[in-house]
This record gives structure tokens, sequence and C-alpha cells, in this order.
């Protein structure tokens, strides 16, 4: 089965003046239909020269930013995580208990 990942914007903050998002904390879902693993994470923005209205974001774009400032390796490595502990929950390399009842 394929691993889909969907990113997702928990929550914003911003300065009441202007508008002006500057933190992002998302989330990750890692899905493959049977499986599912989480990542949760926050990013900072520095004030662009033009901003965006607050009424006027989307998730779409919101989530743009935080993939570009977290980088194409970073956005990567979090989906690679992701998928080994998907795979660790299909086929587990650890346990625990005892050898007796």
């Amino acid at each position: 089965m394929a691993t889909t990942n969907t990113w997702s914007i928990s929550q914003l903050e911003r300065e009441t003046a202007d508008g002006y998002v500057f933190t992002a904390h998302y989330t990750v879902e890692a899905s493959d239909e049977t499986y599912k693993a989480g990542a949760y994470g926050s990013i900072g923005f520095e004030k662009p020269d033009t901003l965006v209205p607050f009424a006027d974001l989307t998730e779409e774009v919101v989530v743009g930013w935080v993939k570009s400032q977290l980088t194409a390796e970073k956005v990567t490595e979090v989906e690679a995580a992701l998928q080994a502990q998907l795979d660790e929950q299909k086929t587990p390399t650890k346990a625990s208990g005892t050898p007796w009842s």
C-alpha cells in the first residue's frame, strides 16, 4: 500500500495590528490505509515586505510556507521518519514482556 503524507496547520500565531503570521504549528500524518503515524512541529517566519491579509490565508498557502521554511531536505526527513514508524508497526522489530506467564 502506498503511504499518503498529509500536512496540515493546527494553529497560527499572529500580530493583531497587521495580521503578520509569525509562527505556524503544523502536523504531518502518514497513513497507508491500515497504519498511521504522526508528527507535530512549530516554525517561525520572518516578517515579509508584503503581507498576505490574514483573512485571505488558506491552509495550502501556509503549508507551502512551512515546507519552504523547513527546506525540501527536512520535509523528506520528516516523511521518511514517519514511514519508518509505519514500517515498524507493520513488522515490529522490538517487543516487551516476559517469557513466563
